[in-house]
């Protein structure tokens, strides 16, 4: 019998040289990914960033370790994730003031086992300046089983086009410029047929860290397709080349993660249109906006989403180099998490604008 056993090992072990490997498990997206909230810019490499604002998938096996981070010059701050290092996958920034300064991603790469992100700020007219935000960076293989809900696509623009992207669905994505700062994308699959689905994210790339701000100028479906429009401008203002990272998620976390994180929202304050406005586990169209003062101000309800570590990301959609950010910190009332918001002109006035926002747990 033992011999006989052996046999059928050696066969079995014979078909599958032959036959070669079976096809690539089905993820479930996000591989790896973190978030943190940088409140104070200036502090020392590398300090301890804010406990209750940061997660990521490290904590499974270094539950002890933390996102950390420090200044490096004026504007120009570092961030590490510890532990999940790899040059792929993308990043977004959303910038915490008041003000009207903006910031951009300079770089993201491995450092050892942890994952190194440069952040560079500027006010308005490109001045850098130390600036509080928040910031996460994921990275996805495989293709989702149809028996997962929703879907995940992300990015990454370069120079010469795209130089790293991903598609949950397996069909990816295609587009480039179209103008002066104009970037117009196609991401396969990702969405519903019969309505606009889904939130979008852009964020400017510049490796010399000069001023720019990238945005979401329009969106729109296609069948299943998500055709989705960037413009890019610099501290003048004007429409100016640039690179950048642009994600789309749909019922799932804007990391491309679903259980975990379960507790996750994201709103296009367009208006309840299509499946823009999503909510779980609450409902469909359970966030709500509402205008305050001064004008260009905007208050975010997620229902139920106030749990455990958070996080929060922006993009305007503008036809303009307008730009949105967080006022603060987002807040918490009860289980309900709020995310205050306010828009801005190229001057850094406040200014009524269109955006979409996101907003997860790490639970």
């Amino acid at each position: 019998m033992r011999a006989r056993s052996l046999i059928v090992a050696l066969l079995v072990a014979v078909c599958g040289a032959v036959l070669g490997p079976v096809a690539p498990a089905q993820a479930a997206t996000a591989d790896q990914w973190g978030f943190a909230l940088v409140d104070n810019p200036t502090v020392p490499l590398f300090t301890t960033l804010n406990t209750s604002r940061q997660w990521g998938t490290w904590k499974t096996a270094f539950p002890a370790s933390w996102a950390s981070g420090g200044k490096l010059a004026t504007g120009r701050f570092r961030v590490k994730f510890p532990n999940i290092g790899t040059p792929k996958g993308f990043v977004h920034v959303t910038p915490v003031n008041r003000t009207g300064n903006y910031c951009e991603i300079v770089f993201w790469t491995p450092s050892g086992a942890d994952e190194i992100v440069d952040v560079q700020c500027h006010k308005p007219g490109g001045a850098a300046d130390d600036t509080p935000f928040t910031v996460l960076w994921s990275v996805s293989s495989g293709v989702l089983p149809s028996s997962q809900p929703g879907s995940h696509a992300y990015l990454r623009y370069g120079t010469a086009g795209i130089t790293d992207s991903y598609n949950s669905t397996g069909l990816g994505a295609a587009g480039g410029p179209t103008g002066v700062g104009q970037y117009t994308f196609k991401l396969y699959g990702v969405g519903l047929a019969t309505m606009l689905s889904g939130n979008l994210q852009a964020t400017a790339i510049q490796p010399n860290a000069a001023p720019r701000r990238c945005n979401i100028y329009k969106w729109s479906f296609s069948g299943t397709d998500i055709l989705a429009t960037v413009y890019c401008y610099n501290q003048a203002g004007a429409l100016t080349n640039s690179e950048f990272t642009l994600s789309y998620h749909r019922e799932r976390t804007v990391l491309g993660s679903f259980a975990p994180p379960k507790y996750f929202g994201y709103v296009w304050s367009a208006g309840n249109v299509g499946q823009t406005n999503f909510n779980y586990p609450t409902a469909l169209n359970a966030n709500t906006i509402g205008a305050t003062i001064p004008v260009g101000r905007y208050i975010v309800k997620y229902p139920n989403l106030g749990v455990k570590e958070t996080t929060a990301q922006l993009t305007a959609n503008s036809p303009t180099s307008n730009y949105c950010n967080l006022t603060s910190a987002w807040s918490y009332a009860g289980v309900d998490a709020v995310v205050d918001v306010i828009c801005f002109d190229n001057a850094g006035n406040p200014k009524a604008e269109v955006f979409l926002s996101t907003f997860t747990s790490r639970i």
